[in-house]
């Protein structure tokens, strides 16, 4: 098969597209033939500086949309041709979504409901994952007030999507009125660019009683806009790393009774992986959730899909497999 690789961590030049022998599933394994592969900025971060490579070459991301073509001992094999989304591929494995075939677990192969597309269920992975974990980390959310920072972001678009849904009051921040546009599509009920508006008044004009929940990607940048509209005993949840840590106002954290927690994707436990393929399976069922615009590369320039998630190139980044 034809797939994108690298043997040695670095820039994205340490990229290359090969051809390699095409995996078999093992027990309990399936191999999805791929369509579209999504790209997200874990990719890139693992290739510049991830854990040293236990293989002899590392297929990238996690993401991608395809149709089961075998099945390993143990899986039913009605499975074959079941059209499927797959989520964290490439983590503690070789055999990432960035090619022609991948062969994962049975479970991270999930049926895609009728009438969804694999561009968009090539978007699902990562993003929608990590937004359920940190929008249901500390209980229901119905009744609640949200606000998501960067609701064009795709953890930040997926955010505020699954919060609508499930009954909460969603406020976003964005940059720029192309930002604005795309929040409002994803059913935000606020939309607040934080470099033309004051950000805390307006915040705190759609939500008096303060905002419950903060799902937040730039936690230095912004932790004091969400202390200034938290409310006591709220969250702020943070997925996303900066260069520099952040300094952490502990008496302000604690005069509000804030809980700051920290959340990241590889350390979910299975029930939260489960309840999240679950609600967002459901979601998808229903209509309810509406995709990015997408940017679209073909398999020989994943080095440059990669970079272009890099330089936080609006909406979503897919990869034509062929």
């Amino acid at each position: 098969m034809r797939a994108a690789l690298y043997r040695s961590h670095g820039a994205s030049s340490v990229i290359e597209v090969a051809e390699v022998p095409t995996p078999g599933p093992g027990p309990g394994e399936v191999r999805v033939r791929l369509t579209t592969a999504g790209v997200n900025p874990t990719d890139w971060k693992l290739r510049e500086n991830g854990p040293a490579l236990p293989f002899e070459f590392q297929v990238p991301c996690h993401d991608g949309a395809g149709v089961v073509e075998a099945v390993g001992s143990g899986v039913d094999p009605a499975r074959i041709g079941e059209r499927v989304w797959v989520y964290l591929a490439a983590h503690q494995r070789q055999w990432g979504t960035c090619a022609e075939y991948t062969v994962v677990p049975a479970r991270q192969a999930v049926a895609l409901p009728e009438g969804i597309d694999f561009d968009q269920a090539a978007g699902l992975g990562v993003p929608y994952l990590t937004a359920h974990a940190c929008l249901f980390a500390d209980g229901p959310i119905d009744g609640t007030t949200v606000l998501v920072a960067g609701g064009a972001g795709a953890v930040g678009n997926a955010a505020i999507q699954i919060a609508v849904r499930a009954g909460a009051h969603v406020i976003t921040t964005v940059s720029s009125p192309a930002k604005a546009q795309i929040a409002a599509a994803a059913g935000a009920h606020v939309i607040v660019n934080y470099r033309e508006d004051d950000p805390a008044a307006a915040i705190r004009s759609a939500a008096r009683a303060g905002v419950d929940r903060i799902i937040e990607v730039a936690l230095g940048a912004n932790l004091d806009l969400d202390l200034a509209v938290i409310a006591a005993h709220g969250s702020i949840v943070t997925y996303a790393s900066e260069p520099t840590d952040p300094s952490i106002p502990v008496r302000a954290l604690m005069t509000a009774n804030v809980n700051l927690r920290f959340m990241i994707l590889y350390g979910f436990t299975p029930a939260m992986l489960a309840d999240g393929i679950t609600d967002v399976t459901d979601g998808l069922a229903e209509g309810g959730y509406a995709p990015l615009p997408l940017t679209r590369f073909d398999l020989e320039q994943a080095a440059a899909a990669q970079d272009a998630v890099q330089a936080n190139t609006v909406g979503k980044v897919i990869i034509d497999l062929p």
